[in-house]
């Protein structure tokens, strides 16, 4: 169990983020630690708002495909590669986190072509993952 202090340090964060405050990518666009992102997935996957992805989303913020109530913008593209652990050596763990967030689909595919066996970033358009990968367009504004 966590303690009240990681409870409230995860909770601030959260509050904090700009993707809490506007259900986008804005401000995760390039990425970084798990711990910045699960939190923000979490609540999103709680309270089913929608979450949408856009512009440039690389990394951990492709991670974000994982909320359940999330749309794709067409002109988005987002960046995979292996997940690493902090000296940036692939780690098969980090990989498995990741690709925990992905469709069926989209890992399969992810996988065949080796996107995810080095950390050099591979680019999938919102296009695609709309047509291709089955994840739902983004409504217009």
């Amino acid at each position: 169990m966590k303690s009240t202090r990681e409870c409230i340090a995860a909770l601030l964060l959260i509050c904090s983020g700009p993707a809490m405050a506007t259900g986008t990518t804005a401000g995760f666009e390039m990425g970084g630690r798990f711990a910045r992102f699960d939190p923000v997935i979490n609540q999103y996957n709680q309270s089913g708002e929608l979450f949408r992805i856009g512009g440039r989303c690389q990394s951990a913020c492709t991670m974000f495909l994982g909320i359940r109530n999330v749309c794709v913008s067409r002109d988005a593209t987002l960046l995979f590669h292996a997940g690493s652990n902090r000296t940036r050596v692939v780690s098969a763990s980090a990989t498995e986190h990741v690709l925990a967030a992905y469709n069926a689909k989209l890992r399969a595919y992810l996988m065949s072509n080796h996107y995810m066996d080095t950390l050099e970033y591979r680019a999938i358009s919102g296009r695609d993952l709309i047509d291709k990968f089955g994840y739902r367009e983004c409504p217009r504004k």
